[in-house]
């Protein structure tokens, strides 16, 4: 039978947190001068127009921070609004004991009277409240069984497997497959409700409402929640963790930073708009907003259909400037594991790496 979950008392979501976002590991990751060092040289053909984040006159952290509103205003008002939540609702539909951990098919309210379906997979063996993850989804029509381990091969299975590592990870369905019959259908059913905003809004607004859920939770641990995505999930994460200061620090595997790298012009993410050279917005701006959470973007260029590679630097380059006034080490880097768009063995243990170190031993 379905029945409610054992919550805390959830916060109001908010389109953005306020504050800088501190963050405290206990020890970095003893690979972080690899992946924070950037190619001579790196080339983004057709990146689009890439602002300075930074006047010359700029050179304090206040100078930032005032640049920093501005920036995430701008970002704001082209995303578009979405509605103020209300209660989760959090029910749980079906439960499952595997090996180590539970998992629950759980079902919530999105935009108020709106259900989303997630996986939620705990750890059975706990002490203490513990840190936790929202896992998002790659494009496919399994949506949230691959990446909760429900079916799918084992490299896609990544939100099982760092439940597995003690993580409490929580798997939202994307609004393109939640009760609709396709892309076109989602995005004239958002249309209808929300004619200003973007497909994009939308999906940083439903990955909040995943953060709600997890704070919500008595065995999360609210001070130290991550988020972690491939492809479609890693488009997520990035624009998650400009926009959520909540999470601690994230991990985006092949979302493709570049605006002409993948689909983004697609009416599901941010529409023709950015396909006119004027267009004043880029993703080395969400870097900086991210700033100076930890953040790794995983890329496979050189493999069959990379998103992300050595090119992406030309993006993480601009977001520098922000990171050094930002008062902490650089923590923003890439990792080129050149196998295509996919998530190696190795590079997989990378990605749990960075979390246990700046999501579990945060402080």
């Amino acid at each position: 039978m379905p029945r409610h979950l054992p919550l805390r008392t959830a916060l109001p979501v908010l389109l953005l947190a306020v504050g800088a976002g501190r963050v405290a590991p206990a020890q970095d990751v003893p690979w972080l001068a690899e992946v924070t060092t950037s190619p001579p040289h790196p080339v983004l053909p057709q990146a689009g127009r890439i602002e300075p984040l930074l006047d010359p006159a700029d050179t304090t952290p206040h100078d930032w921070q005032r640049r920093r509103t501005e920036l995430r205003q701008r970002w704001v008002d082209f995303l578009g609004p979405m509605p103020a939540a209300g209660p989760l609702q959090l029910r749980v539909v079906r439960s499952e004991a595997l090996e180590s951990v539970d998992r629950r098919l759980v079902e919530y309210d999105g935009e108020p009277g709106l259900r989303v379906r997630a996986w939620l997979i705990e750890p059975r063996m706990r002490s203490g409240r513990l840190p936790a993850l929202v896992a998002l989804h790659q494009t496919t029509s399994a949506t949230i069984d691959e990446v909760a381990g429900v079916s799918g091969p084992d490299a896609m299975q990544i939100g099982l497997k760092l439940a597995r590592r003690g993580f409490v990870v929580l798997c939202p369905r994307c609004f393109l497959w939640q009760d609709v019959d396709g892309y076109d259908a989602a995005v004239q059913r958002l249309r209808e409700r929300h004619p200003r905003t973007t497909g994009m809004a939308k999906m940083l607004y439903d990955a909040r409402r995943a953060v709600d859920v997890l704070e919500s939770l008595e065995s999360v641990d609210a001070g130290r929640i991550g988020a972690v995505g491939h492809s479609l999930g890693g488009k997520e994460v990035l624009y998650l963790a400009a926009f959520d200061e909540r999470v601690r620090a994230a991990v985006a595997s092949e979302g493709g930073l570049g605006l002409r790298s993948t689909n983004w012009d697609a009416p599901w993410y941010l529409g023709p708009a950015i396909r006119d050279e004027r267009f004043p917005l880029n993703h080395h701006q969400l870097l900086a907003l991210i700033a100076p959470r930890p953040f790794l973007v995983l890329g496979g260029e050189s493999g069959p259909g990379a998103a992300d590679g050595d090119r992406s630097w030309v993006l993480i380059n601009a977001a520098l400037p922000a990171w050094r006034l930002s008062g902490s080490p650089q923590r923003l880097g890439l990792l080129n594991h050149r196998e295509g768009h996919a998530i190696p063995d190795a590079a997989f243990d990378r990605i749990a790496a960075w979390l246990e170190a700046y999501v579990a031993a945060a402080r």
